[in-house]
């Protein structure tokens, strides 16, 4: 499935008093990848909330191997598991500058009505995307 590679500096702010990016910072670095991936894709996520589409986040799983520190240069492998439905799904790698695999992760998210907040379908014109 489609691939995307997103690059993040660990902002000093992002550290714990050990010099670690603390493990809150992932989940904004994981939807910085995935917004990445859909602009790459073609799909701006203000796009979609103008339609009324909302993309909440419903599972967030993150396995820490190694940790990152200030000023790491972190590069994001985003990458789709399969053609989303209701429900949308990547996966992550991260790694740091030495190419070395730091973090694991997984998303799930949900297209959703912002009205109704109800789920619908992935939109037709996004599945075309990401078949082409």
């Amino acid at each position: 499935m489609k691939r995307h590679h997103t690059f993040v500096k660990v902002r000093y702010a992002e550290t714990d008093q050990m010099g670690i990016v603390h493990h809150g910072n992932y989940a904004e670095y994981l939807e910085i990848a995935r917004l990445d991936w859909l602009d790459e894709l073609g799909v701006s996520y203000k796009s979609l909330e103008k339609e009324g589409i909302m993309l909440p986040v419903y599972e967030l799983n993150t396995k820490f191997i190694k940790p990152a520190y200030f000023d790491d240069i972190l590069r994001i492998e985003t990458q789709l598991k399969e053609l989303p439905r209701v429900k949308i799904e990547f996966s992550y790698q991260v790694f740091n500058q030495d190419e070395e695999l730091i973090t694991t992760a997984y998303t799930i998210l949900v297209f959703m009505d912002s009205e109704t907040k109800r789920p619908i379908r992935c939109p037709e014109y996004i599945l075309n995307k990401i078949k082409n």
